[in-house]
């Protein structure tokens, strides 16, 4: 059995590599647990220190890492560039921030002394996705590494170059063998790692369904988890919005990545007064988007990652078009090689439809209309998920008022969702459980002690 790298713009075959047998996986297992002392005792200024060299080493290696993420997952190469940059941003972040994130935090109690002390809970699992794949694994691996933990990396299937190429930086980096480890398997076999003595927590980003899995199997082997899975953020447009500002806003977050993020806007909820307006101007925006190669940098929309992606995706919108939503643009395939999706807006969506359901993973922006604002509310928060959020308004405090109301683990005003190392990043409802990033998502993956001394 091979794992296969395939060019989405091209459809042409990259490369293959073996997937592990038990016993290559059972001595990289075996080398993970034999590392994880040495790692978990090593000074926390040490640790921070090959932090910051792994940062250097991204940043000179950033054309070569950016161009095998667009050759093997088809991102734009600008996008490519400023995801390796903002991996390099994550793991200065903790190197330099480490020490105070990690300290003993004292607490007056009935003890003579009592504090909390924060401690590495051994080896995490990492299951990660295609769509982002380099910052995905480091927004997991630098607080992870840092607080004392080794990690080992099961990414998705179609980028194994992406994943071996995540190691090989950590290793010229100077992280001692062991410390962090891709894992050549397919998805059949992540349980077996899960159930491994080797293995304190897992995290996974991806789909609900992959996490159904993954919480079960942990589940029963009574280790932590993380789970960041799907989303469909509303995109709230009130009567009072600035469209010169919320409209290319609109443009970026639904189309960055061809669409293919947890965290872009996916339904637009405008208020009616102001909806013929911001459609016209969202329209003109979006079909000035232009498919191409995206190594070219003139190029402004991506092909989908895959063929049976976008397969799926052609299916959610032709249903929803039968069930009564209006085209407003696209909603096609594009011909030629390449899983290339028109950009494209749904406009009417309403109740039971996919686009107003289900989670679109691709360049397909869905409309809805409402009356007021306490409707755009009761719409946004009538979602199983609850990932992102964005309130565009001229009023701030209006824009907070609602930001409070609304179900999501994160609520941008007058901004685009997105992760910020400083920020604790995750969802609740199907969207997932715990944090990732700032101290929160540090604190997932320690033993959080209690020392009382009399």
């Amino acid at each position: 059995m091979v794992l296969e790298s395939v060019n989405p713009a091209t459809g042409q075959r990259l490369a293959q590599l073996a997937v592990w047998d038990e016993q290559a996986l059972a001595s990289c297992l075996a080398q993970t647990a034999q590392a994880t002392p040495a790692w978990a005792a090593l000074p926390l200024e040490a640790r921070c220190a090959l932090l910051q060299r792994v940062a250097e080493v991204l940043e000179a290696r950033q054309d070569e890492l950016a161009r095998l993420t667009t050759l093997e997952m088809g991102k734009l190469i600008i996008e490519a560039r400023a995801e390796i940059a903002k991996c390099a941003l994550v793991c200065r972040y903790y190197a330099e921030q480490g020490s105070d994130l990690l300290s003993d935090e004292m607490v007056p109690s009935d003890a003579a002394r009592s504090y909390i002390a924060y401690q590495p809970l051994g080896t995490v699992l990492a299951v990660m996705p295609w769509n982002f794949p380099f910052w995905q694994v480091f927004r997991f691996a630098a607080p992870a590494l840092v607080a004392g933990n080794t990690a080992v990396l099961k990414h998705a299937a179609n980028v194994p170059q992406c994943g071996r190429a995540i190691e090989s930086v950590f290793h010229e980096a100077g992280l001692p063998v062991g410390v962090f480890s891709t894992l050549m398997i397919t998805a059949s076999q992540v349980r077996r790692v899960i159930e491994d003595p080797c293995i304190q927590a897992v995290t996974l980003t991806g789909s609900e369904q992959a996490g159904r899995q993954v919480a079960a199997g942990a589940g029963e082997c009574l280790k932590k988890t993380v789970l960041e899975l799907g989303g469909s953020d509303p995109f709230i447009v009130l009567e009072d919005a600035d469209l010169d500002v919320a409209v290319p806003q609109a443009v970026k977050t639904r189309f960055l990545n061809a669409g293919q993020s947890c965290i872009a806007a996916k339904r637009f909820i405008v208020v009616a007064e102001i909806a013929e307006a911001f459609l016209a101007r969202f329209q003109t925006a979006v079909e000035a988007l232009q498919a191409g190669d995206p190594q070219d940098e003139t190029t402004t929309l991506a092909p989908m990652a895959r063929q049976d992606l976008r397969i799926e995706l052609h299916r959610q919108v032709q249903d929803s078009i039968a069930a009564g939503a209006v085209v407003v643009t696209g909603c096609v395939p594009l011909p030629g090689e390449g899983a290339y999706y028109a950009a494209s807006i749904l406009d009417q969506v309403t109740a039971g439809m996919p686009a107003w359901e289900e989670e679109l993973f691709g360049p397909v922006a869905s409309v809805i209309r409402v009356a007021d604002e306490q409707e755009t509310v009761a719409v946004a928060n009538g979602s199983r998920f609850g990932l992102g959020a964005s309130v565009w308004t001229a009023d701030q405090a209006r824009g907070e008022g609602i930001a409070r109301q609304l179900q999501a683990g994160a609520v941008f005003v007058n901004g685009m969702v997105k992760s910020d190392p400083r920020l604790p990043f995750g969802g609740i409802k199907a969207s997932g459980y715990g944090r990732e990033l700032a101290r929160q998502g540090l604190h997932e993956f320690l033993n959080v002690k209690t020392v009382w001394i009399g």
